[in-house]
């Protein structure tokens, strides 16, 4: 009994020490790509260091959708906005990290500019460092505007962290750049088809 004992817990340490580093014994912890800037820390001068495969620009895409359609690859880390059948307008983003990506078909349900900040209790709870509130402004993490997407804590939104964009590091929201959440945000009206594909 007393053997068998010892072998259990051997091979649960074996296993447990060649898991991935992003699993423990008892549930998972979540890795972002990289780590998440402090809030209240305006980096957007570092937009120029944007990769350029991340940058604005006009693709050819074929879709059903009508123009106007909001497409979401948390994949792909694009966010394309439908042109015609066959042209969108692509922008590179930030998607959640492992653990806080989702799917689904939703409407932007509310626009706003320059938008305050209040984490909601979960995103307190995994991280009680945060602020309880913080006004709109160049530091704020929701930056120059944000979509908000159906009845979800979600939204697209800008961002003070260029460095971000390509990147799963946030609780599940988008993020652009602040040229190119601004750009999205003149093009698209409240009750804007929202897809996001995750895969």
């Amino acid at each position: 009994m007393l053997r068998s004992g010892v072998l259990y817990f051997v091979v649960a340490l074996m296993l447990a020490l060649s898991a991935p580093a992003s699993a423990q014994l008892f549930g998972s912890r979540y890795e972002p790509t990289m780590q998440e800037p402090d809030p209240g820390v305006d980096d957007t001068g570092r937009d120029a260091e944007l990769p350029s495969e991340f940058r604005r620009t006009p693709v050819s895409y074929r879709s059903d959708y009508p123009p106007g359609t909001i497409i979401v690859n948390t994949s792909d880390r694009f966010l394309y906005l439908i042109q015609s059948g066959t042209v969108a307008l692509r922008y590179g983003i930030g998607v959640g990290r492992d653990g806080f990506q989702w799917g689904g078909i939703h409407k932007i349900t509310r626009k706003a500019e320059w938008p305050d900040w209040t984490p909601p209790p979960e995103m307190i709870e995994r991280q009680p460092y945060l602020p309880r509130f913080m006004a709109g402004g160049p530091g704020n993490p929701m930056g120059a505007a944000a979509l908000y997407i159906g009845t979800t804590v979600y939204r697209i939104h800008g961002t003070n962290a260029p460095q971000t964009i390509g990147q799963a590091v946030s609780s599940g929201c988008f993020r652009l750049v602040n040229e190119d959440v601004q750009d999205l945000y003149s093009r698209v009206p409240v009750g804007t088809k929202v897809i996001v594909q995750h895969q």
